[in-house]
């Protein structure tokens, strides 16, 4: 089987690595595969809180504005996707030339033309699947406007009647689908920077992908951005509050 793809056994085993590292994560992150709340989770969480709050509102140009801004940066993203995707293209072209550099590297192990481009073509795959999923999510985002748009204004108790909640749930769950779908293609993009390691050598692959899985975990479940989103704001009587400066510790 490794003979057909032009790929070592250790290069083999060395992809299974990877994409086994991405399916773990990406269950985990959803808290699919452990009980800890994953930023991810916690975001959803405030998604939902925000279109409570949205339906509550008779002027909603702040939420439209905040989907404009979700929409910008998903279409930066698609496109980044499809410029890398050209890139991955060109190298196909220069397949030469790069094996010459790559064999010039201190721990870069000779590789034939056959399976270099095999691996050109496997991160051709992954920024792939990332366009697609930004351009599914750019789409939901789309769709969740309109939702916004269809939930009714508020009239003393009409922001709790079961048509405004329907509606708000429409709009919620709309959102944390495109969210998902972003956070799936922007978790691809990723990927993709640890595959990098893998045109040098399986092992350095392997190397670089716990590298990057090391840092993804690390902001979904221990970063400061977590904690911001999970924490409790100093209470009146802790004296926190007086004069003191809230400052982002880390990433």
């Amino acid at each position: 089987m490794s003979d057909s793809f032009h790929l070592s056994t250790a290069d083999l085993a060395a992809l299974g690595f990877f994409l086994t590292a991405w399916v773990l994560h990406t269950l985990a992150a959803d808290g699919m595969l452990v009980s800890r709340m994953s930023l991810t989770r916690a975001m959803n969480t405030q998604r939902e809180a925000w279109m409570r709050t949205m339906a509550e509102r008779e002027i909603r140009i702040v939420d439209t504005a905040i989907m404009s801004g979700l929409q910008q940066g998903t279409a930066f993203f698609a496109s980044s996707s499809l410029i890398a995707i050209g890139g991955c293209f060109a190298l196909l072209g220069a397949s030469d030339q790069v094996l010459t550099v790559l064999s010039d590297l201190p721990f870069g192990a000779t590789s034939s033309r056959a399976a270099f481009q095999t691996k050109v073509l496997g991160l051709v795959l992954i920024l792939a699947f990332s366009f697609f999923k930004f351009g599914w999510a750019y789409r939901l985002f789309n769709y969740c406007s309109i939702l916004i748009g269809a939930v009714p204004i508020p009239h003393g108790e009409a922001s709790r009647n079961p048509v405004t909640e329907t509606a708000v749930w429409r709009a919620a769950r709309m959102n944390m689908l495109a969210g998902k779908h972003f956070n799936s293609g922007l978790r691809g993009v990723f990927f993709s920077i640890g595959y990098l390691g893998w045109f040098v050598d399986p092992t350095v692959f392997v190397l670089s992908t716990l590298l990057l899985l090391a840092v993804l975990v690390r902001r979904q479940f221990f970063s400061a951005a977590r904690q911001a989103v999970l924490g409790q704001p100093p209470g009146p009587t802790s004296g926190a509050g007086k004069g003191r400066s809230i400052r982002p510790d880390s990433q």
